[in-house]
């Protein structure tokens, strides 16, 4: 983990990784999940307005779709930046060993 230098490095102490995003990257990844937050409030004013049940869950499909694109390019973003940075820097095993876990989390 000593290798990532640019895009991830462990702060001091604390075991917490960062990783430095472009600043489109970072609008698009909070864009996203200001839309989901928003339908999230949505699906609560739902509930506290007693709508119909089936309208409720189609909203929370919505919500659950959303949440597996953002996913899927937080993924995507994370295998060409990370990823590559790491098996550039000598640490390629352990880096898909972390990728192989992380897509078997999300496939659960």
């Amino acid at each position: 983990m000593a290798g990532r230098t640019e895009m991830e490095a462990m702060e001091a102490g604390t075991g917490v990784r960062h990783k430095h995003r472009n600043l489109t990257e970072e609008r698009d990844l909070l864009k996203r999940l200001n839309r989901i937050e928003g339908q999230v409030r949505g699906i609560k004013a739902m509930v506290e307005d007693e709508r119909y049940c089936v309208d409720i869950l189609n909203q929370v499909s919505a919500v659950q779709a959303a949440l597996n694109s953002f996913s899927r390019v937080l993924l995507s973003n994370h295998i060409k930046t990370c990823v590559v940075d790491d098996i550039e820097a000598g640490n390629g095993e352990e880096a898909v060993e972390e990728l192989c876990k992380t897509i078997q989390k999300l496939l659960k």
